[in-house]
């Protein structure tokens, strides 16, 4: 099939390209846009580098020579991911992942984003790979809430500095949002909301202002919230969840 017949209208039988790479849990549709224009797509064995181009069924897709599949059934998960358990597929120290934390027997699905071995709380799992880079993209902008216990307690100047947003050693956080949910002896509970996922970046904000975080739970990712799932437990996402972060996606 040449391709002025494959650059048409996207029908039931025919996927546009970008699209059918963006399933596939490739790339967003925009950067499988550039690795069209860039020769790195090929159907059929051979090189694509028109935008449009349709997929049509019995066609076989690679993408720099590894050939690709959108996934036949999407899956949504959310984790209660425990402290002391790599957000990973597989650790090659040998230490625990979340993949012993799924339910046996469903499709393969990876984490949206990350959290670090000493972090728990909520970690959305899919195999959705389009809503997956659109959710991870820095200009959406996700909220991500944590509820930290951080040493002392925070002066009206730290609150104002997170707000303001932290200067650490590489780059200059954005503004964050507060609240102080409680304050005892030696140390508060807060929490703060991010929309950037920068690697242990509560963490250095915190410590950028003299107050170490001793736990750390992600209580809620964008309209996703921990709720009152138990520490290493799985549930689906619910069809309002799902309904939620496409728009999260679209806006």
């Amino acid at each position: 099939m040449s391709n002025s017949t494959r650059k048409k209208s996207e029908t039931p039988e025919g996927v546009r390209l970008n699209k059918y790479i963006a399933q596939a849990g490739i790339a967003s549709r925009r950067r499988a846009d550039q690795l069209i224009a860039y020769g790195k797509v090929r159907i059929n064995g051979k090189v694509v580098r028109e935008l449009g181009t349709l997929v049509m069924p019995g066609d076989t897709v690679d993408v720099s020579g590894t050939p690709i599949k959108p996934v036949d059934e999407t899956v949504y998960l959310v984790m209660h991911k425990p402290t002391g358990v790599m957000t990973t597929m597989r650790d090659p120290q040998g230490r625990r992942t979340i993949v012993e934390l799924l339910p046996k027997k469903m499709p393969r699905v990876v984490p949206v984003g990350r959290l670090d071995y000493d972090t728990a709380g909520v970690l959305l799992m899919t195999n959705d790979g389009e809503l997956a880079n659109k959710l991870l993209h820095p200009r959406y902008g996700v909220d991500k809430t944590y509820r930290a216990t951080i040493s002392g307690r925070l002066t009206p100047e730290d609150v104002q500095a997170l707000h303001d947003g932290v200067a650490l050693k590489t780059y200059k956080a954005a503004s964050a949002k507060v609240r102080v949910v409680s304050v005892r002896s030696g140390y508060s509970v807060v929490d703060i909301t991010i929309h950037e996922g920068r690697n242990r970046q509560v963490r250095d904000m915190f410590e950028a202002l003299g107050h170490p975080v001793q736990t750390l739970v992600r209580m809620r990712f964008g309209p996703i919230s921990l709720g009152d799932l138990g520490v290493g437990r799985t549930r689906a996402v619910t069809p309002k969840e799902l309904a939620a972060l496409k728009r999260v996606g679209e806006s």
